[in-house]
């Protein structure tokens, strides 16, 4: 009960900042930020993480029936960190520096792998209980018309 709270605050503040980031992409296309620059992948990476922290925010009610929502967020937050990690390594072979190195990295990998720690057990559904013998009323028996 802890740990499934835990992860509704968890997927709570991960939905909340990246809904947040929709007012970034607001800002970013209402000032058309996104044409100095070549920042033309900014906006498609705030418009999915927006979506997705609306549907992590869904996701806070009851987190095991949103356990493939979870597992996106999670996985996506440590690729997304990974392709970071390479992009700043080949950008300090090259002299350069990125400015959102290295602190965005640890951040997406805090929420992938915090995401990934809290994931929710699968719940028992009723289609996987095992099936019973069915009962078959025998001719002239009384059960037999009644039913």
């Amino acid at each position: 009960m802890k740990r499934e709270r835990v992860l509704q605050v968890v997927l709570g503040l991960v939905g909340l900042q990246y809904c947040f980031w929709g007012y970034l992409l607001f800002d970013n296309l209402w000032h058309e930020r996104w044409l100095s620059g070549h920042g033309d992948v900014m906006p498609m990476f705030l418009s999915l993480n927006t979506a997705l922290g609306v549907c992590l925010l869904l996701a806070v009610r009851q987190p095991a029936k949103h356990r493939l929502m979870i597992a996106y967020a999670a996985w996506s937050s440590l690729a997304h960190g990974f392709t970071m990690t390479i992009m700043s390594a080949q950008a300090l072979m090259h002299g350069m520096h990125r400015m959102d190195s290295p602190q965005d990295i640890v951040m997406f990998g805090v929420i992938g792998f915090t995401l990934l720690a809290l994931f929710p057990p699968t719940q028992a559904s009723a289609a996987a209980a095992p099936i019973s013998e069915p009962r078959i009323a025998e001719p002239g028996t009384a059960n037999f018309l009644k039913s």
